[in-house]
C-alpha cells in the first residue's frame, strides 16, 4: 500500500516538473526580447519596438480617418446626375463612402471588414518597419540588420496587438543578439468604434433615418405640395429655393445627436444609435450634390390658378394648387468618437420623386440594371453650328430611362463606344448653346452629324398700350426645345435660340374683389343603416361643403399670346426684344375676371427688336 502511495506521490512530482519546464520555457521564448538581449544592446531594441508601436499608431489613425482604409479602393467618379465619385473630399483627406449610387446609377457598398483591416495594418507595418530612424546607433558604432518582416494583426476592443515575425541582427563590440520574434500591444479603441460605426451604418441602411430627415428639410423649406387661395399665378426661383435647401440641410444634420435631449427640440434630433460612443452627423454646404426640381419653367417653378378660367364661375373663387417633386442628393460623413479618438466614414443620402429610397437588406453590388458599361458599339458624333463649324460639346446617351456619359468632342468630333439601344437619344452640350437631342438607334455602327443652335441674351421690354409697362407679369416663350418664363419686371433677361415660339404675356393689376363665403350642399348614396346594407339597399346622406370667405388682390387686367419665329439674325444683332400688349378692363368680380380670360385668348402682341 505504502510502495503505491510512493509511486503516485512520484508521478505527480514529475508531471509539477513537466509543467513548470513548459511554462518556464514559454515564459522564456516570451521574454526573449528583455531577458536575452544585452544591456548595451538593450536601447537600441527599446527603440525598434518604440518604431513599431509608432508605425503601428499611424496605421491606426490611417484607418480611422479613412472609413477603415489604409490603401484606398479603386476611384469611380461622378457624374452630372449623380454628384458622388466612390470618395468624399473631406479638408483634402479622401474617405471611402460606405454606401454611395455610381455615376451611372448602381448602388454601391465598400465596407471594409475587420480582417480587411487587420490585413491592411499587418501590410502598412511591413512596409514601414523597414524604415525605422537607428542612425544615432550607427554613429555610436552599431550594426543592426533587419530581414524580411511578417506581420500578423488582432485589432481588439480597446487594444491593437501586433505579432511581427522578422530577424532583428544588432551587434556591437563582443556583444551581438538576434531577435525573430516581436510583440506589442498599442492602446486603441479601433475595434470598439469600428463595430459601433457599423451599427450605426446597419441602422441607416435599414431605417433610412437621415433620407427621412432630408424630406422633412424639403418639405419644411421648398415648396413641395400645397394649395393656396389666389386667381393669379404663383412663382419660385428654383435656385434661392436650392441656396435654402442647401444651408438647412448643413444646419439641421449638424444638430443630429445621440446624446439623451433635454429639451422637445433635441427630441426631434435625437438618433438612439444604440451604442456608448458618441456620434457626429457633418454635412458642408461645399460638398457636391445635386437638387432637382420638376415641373419647372427654367429657372422658375410656375403654379397657376383654378377657378378664374371660363366654365368656372359656378366655384365662386380662385385657388392655385401645386405640386413640385423634388430628387435631393448629399453625403453625410458619420463620425463615431471616445474622446480624441475618432472613426469616420461617409454614405450618400439619396431622396427620389420626394421619397426615400429603398433600404438596402444586403450587401449592395449591382443592384439596378444598366446600359451604360456594355459601350460596345462605336459611333462617330460630330457637332457643328448653324454655320457648321465644327464646336466642342459633351456627349451622352439616353435609353430606357438611363443616360450615359460618353465623353466630350475635340475640335468637334468623338468617336466612341456607345451602349446598344434603338430609338435612344444622343444629346450634345455646349456652352452657349441649345441643348441638342438626336434620335439615334445603336445598334450598330455609324456617324452622326449634329446641328446645335446658339443661345442669345436678350433683354425683355414690356410695353402697355404703347407705354413702357414696369408692373407685375408673367412672360412664357414656349417652343418644343427651349421654353423659357419671365416674372417680370424682377427678371428681365432671357436666353433664346433660333425656332417658332408661342408667346404669351399676362399683366397683373391689385384688386379688391371679395367673395362671401358660400355654401353648398352634396347628396351621396351609402349603404342602408341596419339589416337593409346588407341587402343592398341604400339612402340618401347630404353634408356641407362651407367656401371660405376670399379677398382677390390680383387680377389679370392685360396681355395676349402670339405666335413668332425668331430668327438667329435677329437674335444676334439685337439686344433688347421689345413686348407690347393691350390691357382689359380691372374686373370688380369673378364674372369680369373670367371675361378677362376669354378677350387674353382673342388678343395679339406687338413683336419687335431694337
Amino acid at each position: 500500500m505504502n510502495n503505491k502511495r510512493g509511486q503516485v506521490t512520484l508521478f505527480i512530482i514529475i508531471a509539477i516538473i513537466i509543467v513548470a519546464a513548459i511554462a518556464i520555457f514559454l515564459f522564456l521564448r516570451q521574454g526573449l526580447s528583455i531577458q536575452q538581449v544585452p544591456a548595451s544592446i538593450q536601447p537600441v531594441y527599446n527603440s525598434f519596438l518604440s518604431c513599431l508601436e509608432d508605425e503601428t499608431s499611424i496605421g491606426i489613425s490611417v484607418l480611422e480617418s479613412q472609413a477603415g482604409y489604409i490603401e484606398l479602393p479603386q476611384f469611380e467618379p461622378g457624374s452630372t446626375y449623380m454628384p458622388f465619385s466612390s470618395q468624399l473630399n473631406f479638408f483634402g483627406n479622401p474617405i471611402p463612402y460606405w454606401y454611395y449610387v455610381s455615376g451611372n446609377n448602381i448602388e454601391k457598398e465598400q465596407v471594409p471588414s475587420e480582417q480587411d483591416m487587420e490585413k491592411s495594418l499587418g501590410k502598412f507595418i511591413e512596409d514601414r518597419i523597414q524604415s525605422c530612424d537607428f542612425d544615432s546607433y550607427y554613429q555610436e558604432g552599431f550594426e543592426i540588420t533587419q530581414q524580411d518582416p511578417k506581420a500578423t494583426v488582432d485589432i481588439r476592443g480597446n487594444d491593437v496587438n501586433v505579432k511581427l515575425d522578422m530577424g532583428l541582427q544588432i551587434s556591437k563590440g563582443e556583444d551581438n543578439v538576434l531577435i525573430k520574434n516581436h510583440d506589442v500591444d498599442v492602446k486603441s479603441n479601433l475595434g470598439t468604434l469600428y463595430n459601433s460605426a457599423k451599427m450605426v451604418y446597419q441602422k441607416e441602411q435599414k431605417e433610412l433615418f437621415l433620407e427621412n430627415y432630408a424630406i422633412d428639410t424639403l418639405r419644411l423649406y421648398a415648396p413641395v405640395d400645397g394649395v393656396d387661395l389666389s386667381c393669379s399665378p404663383k412663382t419660385w426661383n428654383a435656385q434661392q429655393i436650392f441656396d435654402n435647401l442647401r444651408d438647412a440641410i448643413e444646419t439641421n444634420t449638424l444638430a443630429l445627436s445621440d446624446k439623451t435631449p433635454s429639451t422637445e427640440e433635441g427630441k426631434y434630433f435625437y438618433i438612439d444609435a444604440g451604442i456608448s460612443e458618441e456620434v457626429r452627423f457633418i454635412n458642408s454646404k461645399d460638398w457636391p450634390r445635386n437638387f432637382e426640381v420638376s415641373p419647372s419653367e427654367d429657372i422658375l417653378l410656375v403654379a397657376n390658378p383654378v377657378g378664374n378660367q371660363p366654365g368656372l364661375g359656378v366655384l365662386g373663387f380662385c385657388y392655385v394648387p401645386y405640386h413640385f417633386v423634388y430628387n435631393v442628393k448629399y453625403p453625410v460623413l458619420i463620425q463615431v468618437y471616445n474622446g480624441d479618438e475618432v472613426f469616420q466614414f461617409p454614405v450618400a443620402v439619396i431622396v427620389q420623386g420626394n421619397k426615400p429610397r429603398e433600404a438596402l437588406n444586403s450587401t449592395a453590388g449591382a443592384t439596378t440594371p444598366n446600359l451604360c458599361p456594355y459601350n460596345n458599339s462605336q459611333v462617330t458624333v460630330k457637332t457643328y453650328d448653324t454655320n457648321l463649324n465644327l464646336i466642342d460639346s459633351s456627349i451622352s446617351y439616353e435609353c430606357f430611362g438611363d443616360n450615359c456619359e460618353i465623353g466630350k468632342t475635340s475640335s468637334g468630333t468623338l468617336t466612341a463606344g456607345f451602349p446598344q439601344c434603338v430609338n435612344g437619344y444622343i444629346i450634345a452640350k455646349a456652352e452657349g448653346f441649345d441643348e441638342t437631342r438626336y434620335l439615334y438607334s445603336t445598334n450598330q455602327e455609324g456617324n452622326v452629324n449634329i446641328i446645335m443652335n446658339k443661345l442669345y441674351d436678350s433683354n425683355v421690354e414690356l410695353k402697355l398700350d404703347g407705354a413702357d409697362y414696369n408692373g407685375e407679369a408673367m412672360i412664357y416663350f414656349s417652343s418644343q426645345d427651349n421654353s423659357k418664363v419671365l416674372s417680370y419686371p424682377a427678371q428681365k433677361k432671357v436666353n433664346l435660340s433660333e425656332g417658332q415660339y408661342e408667346i404669351s404675356v399676362y399683366i397683373y393689376k391689385n384688386s379688391s374683389i371679395k367673395l362671401q363665403k358660400t355654401t353648398t350642399q352634396q347628396c351621396t348614396d351609402v349603404p342602408a343603416a341596419g339589416i337593409g346594407g346588407l341587402f343592398g339597399f341604400t339612402e340618401k346622406k347630404c353634408f356641407d361643403i362651407e367656401i371660405p370667405s376670399q379677398m382677390i388682390s390680383n387680377v389679370l387686367s392685360g396681355g395676349g399670346t402670339q405666335d413668332y419665329y425668331m430668327l438667329e439674325d435677329e437674335l444676334k444683332n439685337s439686344d433688347i426684344i421689345v413686348i407690347n400688349a393691350n390691357s382689359l378692363s380691372v374686373p370688380t368680380s369673378i364674372e369680369e375676371l373670367q371675361n378677362n380670360y376669354l378677350a387674353f385668348d382673342n388678343e395679339g402682341l406687338g413683336v419687335s427688336f431694337k
